[in-house]
């Protein structure tokens, strides 16, 4: 693993750790830190939100609120656009200030959206 995935991966947390409100911390490692709520309707239990993990290749971001409301992606810049993997995981290799800072606000819009719903309650 890369030395500077420990700042990728820091600087993610700590997007994660600002907007975490309500939710439960239930990974905090030094390469995954997890954020868990709500019941899911069908297995009665709670579930992964968002989720920062080192991998052998990148450092990857994942917000189950963008999967659940992809018309949070509208207006995302193209740079960011361009981190996704799949409809939920975003993967950075350095940090990049101002794609952290869009990135924060997604996972603000995000979370927002999250909390309203009814498994969040």
């Amino acid at each position: 693993m890369p030395a500077k995935f420990q700042e990728v991966f820091s600087a993610l947390r700590g997007i994660l750790q600002r907007q975490a409100g309500r939710l439960v911390v239930t990974d905090d490692t030094s390469s995954c830190f997890r954020l868990e709520g709500g019941i899911h309707p069908t297995h009665k239990k709670p579930f992964p939100i968002a989720w920062v993990a080192i991998g052998k290749a990148y450092v990857s971001f994942h917000h189950m609120g963008v999967y659940a409301r992809p018309d949070l992606m509208k207006g995302v810049s193209k740079a960011l656009k361009a981190r996704m993997q799949g409809k939920s995981c975003f993967n950075f290799t350095a940090v990049d200030p101002a794609l952290f800072a869009e990135l924060e606000d997604l996972t603000v819009r995000a979370f927002d959206a999250f909390r309203g719903a009814p498994f969040m309650k």
